[in-house]
């Protein structure tokens, strides 16, 4: 082996941990214990690579030990070999069951002991490094995800420079209502830490279909006319097209498809009056009720062009009425529950003066 690896015997008679040591000690690291309890805390303390484990031992026996190595996040990946004087076929496939990954009877040959332990030790090296290559295989996929994200958010950003704040600050608000609403009965179990993970990531894509938006009618000061307007709601529709297709390609699983819903629906609202396709209540998905609040919240505080930044205590106050009409009532209550903290993050991520002003507590 290419390193000195370390090996626990646990065994209560002196002369059967002596025998072991004798075999292994030329090439281990070799602790030992005497009971099953002195093994359970050296296990997790000195974590060997592999152990050595007798079943018959007084107090907890070699099967119980196993049972606890195996159900404590600190040592349940050791490899455990049953070393015994039980040779019954009940016996070697009780401990396996258990968690033993061999069962050697005694008495053994020093030759089959270190042959077992040798290959139990290479199969744990090959088991280790594939974790790693699956983990640095999975930092690699979450590091295309951003990219990808950023590149697109950037690119809805190219088309209308005031949206960078924006991405930034709905981004933030989305996972703080999220994470509040976790804890709602309503919403168990839509809203895991991963999902919740997903949504943040997610979020900056919300208006990236306005890049299929003409300057005219994307950067006009004013406010638009009907016809105008009717255009600018075809982005939530142009951007959820383009997401949607990626998602097909990466699966229902991955972040395009909360993308693609909060692109399509977070101008829906909660009485079915919005746009596009007017959805009402928990038709529309949950991501695109958490980003019609924090994209509002955000349009209301924020300098635009064609208008000052309203104060927080007038965009909560708009947000209040919008309850069950425009909002998930649920969600809004939270909202106004954590307002301050919404405040906060649009302080703290604030771009100009006038909305750093308007985001002042009222004396």
């Amino acid at each position: 082996m290419s390193q000195r690896h370390k090996i626990l015997i646990v065994d209560d008679i002196p002369e059967n941990i002596q025998v072991l040591l004798e075999t292994l000690r030329g090439e281990y690291t070799i602790i030992a214990a005497r009971d099953g309890k002195t093994a359970l805390r050296l296990a997790e303390s000195k974590h060997p690579d592999l152990i050595l484990l007798d079943v018959m031992m007084p107090g907890m026996d070699g099967y119980e030990v196993c049972l606890r190595l195996k159900s404590s996040p600190e040592t349940w990946d050791i490899p455990v070999i049953f070393v015994t004087a039980l040779g019954d076929d009940q016996d070697e496939a009780r401990g396996l069951t258990v968690g033993g990954v061999d069962y050697i009877t005694k008495p053994f040959t020093p030759e089959l002991v270190q042959g077992r332990v040798r290959s139990q030790l290479e199969l744990k090296l090959h088991k280790d490094r594939l974790e790693e290559l699956v983990e640095e295989r999975t930092k690699a996929l979450h590091l295309t995800q951003d990219v990808t994200i950023l590149t697109l958010a950037s690119l809805a950003e190219s088309r209308d420079p005031e949206t960078g704040g924006h991405i930034i600050r709905t981004q933030s608000y989305v996972r703080y209502l999220a994470e509040k609403a976790a804890a709602l009965p309503r919403f168990q179990g839509q809203l895991t830490p991963e999902i919740i993970e997903l949504l943040y990531k997610s979020a900056p894509l919300h208006d990236v279909g306005k890049v299929g938006i003409s300057d005219d009618i994307l950067l006009k000061p004013g406010k638009l006319t009907k016809e105008e307007f009717d255009t600018m709601k075809q982005h939530a529709i142009i951007g959820w097209e383009a997401l949607h297709t990626g998602e097909k390609r990466l699966g229902s699983t991955s972040f395009l498809k909360y993308a693609a819903e909060i692109a399509l629906t977070h101008h829906e609202k909660w009485d079915g009056s919005g746009y596009p396709n007017g959805v009402a209540g928990d038709e529309i998905p949950l991501s695109g009720r958490l980003m019609a609040i924090a994209d509002v919240y955000d349009a209301l505080i924020s300098h635009r062009v064609y208008k000052k930044p309203f104060s927080h205590a007038k965009a909560v106050s708009i947000i209040a009425e919008g309850r069950e009409r425009h909002f998930d009532p649920d969600l809004t209550d939270l909202f106004i529950e954590h307002a301050d903290a919404f405040r906060q993050i649009a302080l703290e991520q604030a771009e100009y003066d006038d909305e750093r002003e308007a985001l002042q507590p009222v004396a």
